[in-house]
């Protein structure tokens, strides 16, 4: 009885269903697959309806399906419809894999959606509404797995574009930044080797300037722009400055163009003997540029000083020979006054890179000058003191005694105090400018190049108060006069240093009893001291007020500051190690400490002096 009536109702169900399908609506076709009956796909009719392609009768697509009932349907092609759009998408990447049979390939659908379904771009649930974009393409392309088999450059851009500037300024709700359709393409999408593609190196700039119209103008007319044009492939377009995946902000540390950056950029080109051998370009324009101020000073992480951009320009790159290019001769005085205020002009008659290997007279005359002073001064020092040493170990009596009478007032300890301190910290703080990397700099590391430059200011700056009070001091106080009345060398200095090397050299049993209370070596360092603090002041506020010295002197004046304070500060340090250090802690007779600056009382030395030079 059963079978009969589903024989029945079968044969009604045929006689109903043999009549054509084509009307005006999708009613008779709803009959089946909107309930899925008798094994049909099942339709969800009212998603349908509302999809870009509800307004649609189902045998606009599946036009095998005209009688009722109809065999297995053959897959729909969307280029029956879309015949532009596939043509182009089957010349894409994407088209060519899956005309191959490669099943991961993205299809229409994989993009945008199941035919039932499918949305209008705008609508804000479709997989290809912009701001979905991101995600639809990284169900594929963030999968390693489905990827792995695909030599793409990048194993996951989705992770890697969010990290750009383009991706954060995307999540941001910035939805007019750059997305993967915007330089990859949709349906014409190809690889970078393609020279169809939007990424291939020619047509990048193209690309870049559909968001950057303005830079990509001014782009197109640089040495740079024409060569690309020119299909020079070596030349610069925006990626191989600015990145691909990794573009970030020039305000970012961590960018290529930002301005601790840029000079490494740059010179992966223009350090290149191939390219320069090609090309006919210096190779030296790195190293001539590190051996400037700029260079050394970039080397120690001043973000602030000029780099290659400074003053060649970003995408305005031009000749030197070009009348419209920042470093023309004529353009010069405009370029540096941009930083140096006032002082463009004199600069400009400088070297733009390291100057020539042959120095201004006064440079040369200094540099042999300390070459010569330094090690003969230490020389001489060492060889005092190392006999010095010697004399009291053999004479067998190296201890002193402590004077009643004070030798240094609170005051004057006080001073000598501020000015170890100030001393130490300039020292300090001016050779890690100079050797920033060096293993016992590494407590400043923590510190940028401002704020260490700023310490060896504030440094130097306590240096000259105290300087200013000291001479106040000497001058106005009873005590200092009588004290520099009696630090002016005299003859007796003279002779007390041909006896006592007389002495050192075994021609005397005794030493000569010195000067009190102050003989010629404590005179010597007081008076190095004084002099040598006066060179450190003047060469160093060259250096500090720059934009003075550059507007009012020529170019050799900064450079002779800067090698003066450098020798300066060597031949200073080295002094106090080698002649200030012995008399204070080394000295047998002082030795462990003469405590003279901590209480002021001095520590007479023996054996004692020959009396006949009383």
């Amino acid at each position: 009885m059963n079978r009969l009536a589903f024989l029945l109702s079968a044969v009604c169900a045929a006689l109903l269903l043999a009549a054509p399908v084509r009307g005006e609506d999708n009613s008779a076709c709803e009959g089946c697959h909107a309930a899925g009956e008798m094994g049909s796909p099942k339709v969800d009719f009212k998603a349908f309806s509302g999809s870009i392609h509800g307004k649609h009768l189902c045998v606009s697509c599946h036009a095998d399906a005209a009688e009722v009932p109809h065999p297995k349907l053959k897959p729909v092609s969307c280029k029956n419809c879309h015949r532009i759009e596939a043509q182009i998408y089957m010349s894409s990447d994407h088209g060519s894999a899956v005309a191959k049979g490669m099943a991961e390939a993205a299809a229409c659908k994989d993009c945008h959606g199941h035919s039932h379904t499918l949305l209008n771009s705008r609508d804000p649930k479709s997989p290809v509404f912009r701001k979905n974009i991101p995600r639809t393409c990284a169900r594929c392309h963030d999968d390693p797995k489905r990827m792995a088999t695909h030599q793409l450059t990048e194993g996951q851009p989705i992770e890697s574009w969010g990290q750009t500037v383009h991706g954060h300024a995307f999540e941001s709700g910035m939805t007019n930044a750059a997305t993967c359709t915007d330089c990859h393409g949709s349906h014409d999408l190809h690889g970078p080797a393609n020279s169809a593609s939007r990424i291939f190196w020619r047509n990048v700039p193209e690309t870049c300037g559909r968001c950057h119209a303005n830079v990509a103008t001014v782009y197109r007319e640089s040495v740079h722009g024409r060569a690309s044009r020119a299909g020079i492939k070596e030349s610069p377009v925006c990626t191989s400055c600015h990145g691909e995946h990794t573009i970030r902000s020039p305000k970012d540390p961590k960018a290529p163009v930002s301005s601790g950056f840029l000079t490494k950029t740059c010179v992966g080109c223009h350090s290149s003997e191939r390219l320069a051998l090609k090309f006919g370009l210096p190779v030296d324009r790195l190293k001539t540029y590190m051996d400037t101020y700029h260079g050394l000073a970039g080397q120690r992480g001043d973000l602030t000083v000029a780099n290659c951009g400074s003053c060649h320009g970003f995408h305005d790159v031009l000749p030197h020979t070009d009348p419209r290019s920042s470093v023309h001769k004529d353009n010069l005085a405009g370029t540096c006054g941009k930083c140096h205020k006032g002082a463009g002009a004199q600069l400009s008659k400088g070297f733009i890179h390291a100057p020539p290997v042959e120095k201004h007279a006064a440079i040369k005359l200094a540099t042999l000058f300390y070459l010569l002073v330094i090690p003969m001064t230490l020389g001489g020092m060492f060889a005092h003191n190392a006999l010095d040493f010697l004399r009291k170990l053999i004479a067998g009596k190296a201890h002193g005694h402590v004077s009643l009478k004070i030798r240094m007032t609170l005051n004057e300890r006080l001073q000598h105090a501020i000015n170890a301190g100030a001393f130490i910290a300039l020292a300090y703080t001016g050779f890690v400018l100079k050797y920033a990397d060096a293993w016992w700099a590494w407590p400043m590391r923590f510190f940028d190049e401002n704020a260490r430059r700023g310490l060896h200011r504030w440094a130097a700056l306590a240096f000259c108060v105290l300087g200013m009070y000291h001479v106040g001091y000497m001058l106005l106080t009873r005590r200092g006069r009588t004290a520099l009345y009696l630090l002016f060398p005299r003859i007796r200095d003279a002779r007390d240093v041909l006896r006592q090397s007389l002495y050192f050299a075994g021609l005397r049993k005794r030493p000569p009893l010195l000067l009190r209370p102050f003989n010629y070596i404590e005179k010597s360092e007081y008076w190095a001291l004084l002099w040598g603090s006066v060179v450190m002041i003047v060469s160093g506020a060259l250096l500090v007020f720059s934009g003075f010295t550059l507007r009012h002197f020529p170019m050799w004046v900064p450079e002779l500051a800067t090698l003066v304070h450098f020798y300066e500060a060597v031949l200073a340090c080295a002094s106090i190690a080698v002649w200030h250090l012995y008399g204070v802690i080394f000295d047998p007779a002082v030795y462990p400490m003469n405590w003279t600056w901590l209480t002021g009382f001095p520590q007479r030395k023996t054996p004692p002096a020959d009396e006949e030079d009383e």
